[in-house]
């Protein structure tokens, strides 16, 4: 058993980032039933430990041109695919202190990663070229789109390209990143499981990098809400049984 639990930890993709609760559920899918509570007795026996995440630093967002009322309200939760995206920007350094910025969307109903785009500026374009690449993979889709405040989502681009799509724009309210939870909990987990966790000479290998990260994420990595599924299971689960 201690083995086992020192293979999950340690797997080359796992990386160190399961805690007793995912790597319990790793457990269970191969038929070995224990509690959580031994799980976590046998990480400390091994003196192992899920990685801890940073808090995220608050900017202030200035000169909105067009501000939409908070229609999530923090409703997170989804009945299907499609009905409720959040999105957002963060901001990552190669080792040279050469910046990139994520843009990402990601879907409440699974929290899969709808679409994303990298760029060495955190401008409009960014956030457009994002929106147009979720819309392509998902033609029918007209979710209600979330946001923070920031001046990508407050501007008359962003207004527009809502409209153009019959997108229901939503936006959190000043100050209140935890309007935004679902996305900012994903860029947390993508710096504490990975990027915080290398090195990165030049940006092309820090966005190789994250690309293959969303790849797992939404492909393998167990999600406790989904009692194991990763996010793109889940939904294959929902199209079967529909």
């Amino acid at each position: 058993m201690q083995e086992l639990v020192y293979l999950i930890y340690h797997d080359p993709e796992v990386d160190k980032t399961y805690g007793y609760r995912r790597i319990n559920l790793a457990l269970k899918s191969m038929g070995i039933l224990h509690d959580d509570k031994t799980v976590l007795r046998i990480m400390r026996s091994l003196g192992i430990q899920s990685v801890i995440r940073k808090k995220r630093k608050i900017y202030p967002h200035i000169n909105p041109d067009h501000i939409a009322e908070n229609h999530l309200n923090r409703d997170f939760v989804s009945e299907r695919p499609n009905q409720k995206w959040c999105t957002d920007i963060t901001e990552m350094k190669d080792s040279g202190g050469n910046k990139v910025y994520l843009s990402a969307v990601i879907d409440l109903f699974d929290l899969s990663i709808v679409s994303y785009k990298f760029s060495n500026r955190n401008n409009n374009e960014l956030v457009e070229e994002t929106i147009r690449s979720a819309f392509t993979a998902n033609p029918e889709a007209t979710p209600m789109i979330h946001s923070d405040r920031g001046s990508q989502y407050t501007s008359y681009m962003f207004n527009g390209l809502m409209e153009e799509y019959g997108f229901k724009q939503s936006m959190s309210r000043a100050g209140y990143c935890l309007d935004n939870q679902p996305i900012e909990r994903f860029f947390g987990l993508i710096k504490s499981e990975y990027y915080y966790r290398k090195k990165f000479i030049i940006l092309s290998q820090l966005e190789s990098g994250i690309k293959k990260f969303i790849d797992y994420y939404n492909k393998r990595r167990i999600t406790l809400k989904f009692d194991g599924l990763a996010p793109l299971m889940k939904r294959e689960q929902y199209n079967i049984a529909s």
